[in-house]
């Protein structure tokens, strides 16, 4: 344990649950703690450090940045926010974004757009249906809409209208239709409910279903957005574009941001000025690591790295699971968002990972969650299936 936990107070370390290791610092795909010691990182800080840690061209607009302009407010425009609109215009193929500070703040930009859309149309819907085992945030609007009990009950009563179906059931779906249904909202592939994806036949008919019924569907890609599945945002590998999506973790290599997004045609008739607002969303600061974070995406093809090394960590879970068949239940996931169900305690077999220099977390269902960085090689795969097998065996 390091030195710096061992003088904290632990009535202030309850609200989180944190690993007792205290990190200093954090250099390409490695993180050191206070003691010096070296870790790979398979979490990256739950999928959100994509471009992994020092990017020097990152870091050098960044600190650009801050000598010229942090914060504004939103009444008045400026030039990153800009710059960084239209590359995640270009990137998910929408029409308008509104920036937040969070994934959960774009959750709640993206429901709130749904029922103004309803509203303007005149339609009187205002329900939504959201999925078993899904997670959206913790704001009292996001977590309404969370699958899961756990999060919902000690905060009751939640947002009401909202009804959960079967993940990939889409008769589950249907049975909840009526005509106070405002919108539908998945995961293409849920990250906190145990990496479990979307099949592709169930997004489809989400979409055809939403066509027929004049529902709105919104696509949570917080966590499995920007490239991490092998596509920039997972609904795109389904070919089923939505009304609505959020995204942020990724999106800004580790600076606090989020966004949603909206076609055109739903922005027509939803939020007016005075609607919906954040102080410090599409500040200069954190735009400017969006549209650079877009940039570098791009101009270094990060999506052919991504599957290349995301279809060689595939292939050798599947062999660790051949190995291993006593251990590890079954793998889930796509590229660099997999899920690893085990027998052993998930809780017991992350502690033992840290001691030997591993950095994961875990998922509903006692899995092992692996969400590195999208930069890690298949030397870094490597070197974590060799970690992880020791512990296992």
């Amino acid at each position: 344990m390091n030195q710096y936990m061992e003088k904290t107070d632990a009535s202030l370390v309850h609200t989180y649950n944190r690993f007792p290791v205290v990190m200093e610092k954090g250099e390409g795909v490695y993180l050191y703690d206070t003691d010096g010691k070296k870790y790979l990182d398979f979490a990256a800080g739950i999928a959100v450090c994509g471009l992994g840690y020092g990017n020097r061209e990152l870091n050098q607009t960044l600190k650009e940045q801050i000598d010229m302009l942090t914060h504004t407010s939103n009444l008045f425009y400026n030039t990153t926010c800009g710059k960084a609109a239209e590359a995640l215009k270009k990137l998910t193929s929408m029409d308008r974004v509104f920036f937040t500070n969070s994934g959960t703040e774009a959750i709640e930009g993206a429901l709130k757009a749904a029922r103004k859309y309803a509203y303007k149309k005149g339609s009187g819907r205002y329900e939504f249906i959201a999925m078993e085992h899904s997670f959206h945030g913790r704001s009292i609007g996001a977590v309404s809409v969370t699958g899961n009990e756990h999060y919902r009950t000690p905060f009751e009563p939640m947002l009401p209208g909202v009804k959960f179906a079967k993940f990939n059931n889409l008769d589950s779906v249907k049975a909840l239709v009526c005509d106070k249904t405002c919108a539908v909202i998945l995961e293409p592939v849920q990250g906190e409910g145990g990496i479990h994806m979307a099949d592709p036949e169930f997004m489809k008919g989400i979409r055809k279903l939403c066509d027929e019924e004049g529902i709105l569907m919104i696509c949570d890609e917080i966590q499995c957005g920007m490239g991490r599945t092998g596509s920039m945002f997972a609904w795109q590998s389904y070919g089923t574009k939505p009304d609505i999506m959020a995204m942020a973790k990724a999106i800004g290599s580790g600076v606090p941001v989020g966004a949603f997004a909206m076609t055109e045609a739903v922005a027509a008739y939803s939020l007016e000025p005075g609607d919906h607002g954040t102080t410090y969303g599409g500040n200069p600061f954190a735009c400017a690591a969006v549209a650079k974070t877009a940039e570098i995406f791009e101009r270094e093809n990060l999506l052919a790295h991504i599957n290349e090394v995301g279809a060689y960590l595939e292939d050798c879970l599947n062999g660790l699971k051949n190995e291993l068949p006593d251990e590890i239940v079954e793998r889930r996931g796509l590229r660099l968002i997999q899920g690893i169900k085990i027998k052993k305690p998930v809780g017991e077999v992350i502690n033992k990972a840290l001691e030997e220099g591993l950095a994961l977390i875990s998922a509903s269902d006692n899995v092992l969650r692996l969400v590195p960085p999208l930069i890690i090689t298949k030397e870094h795969v490597d070197e974590m299936i060799c970690i992880l097998k020791r512990i296992l065996e």
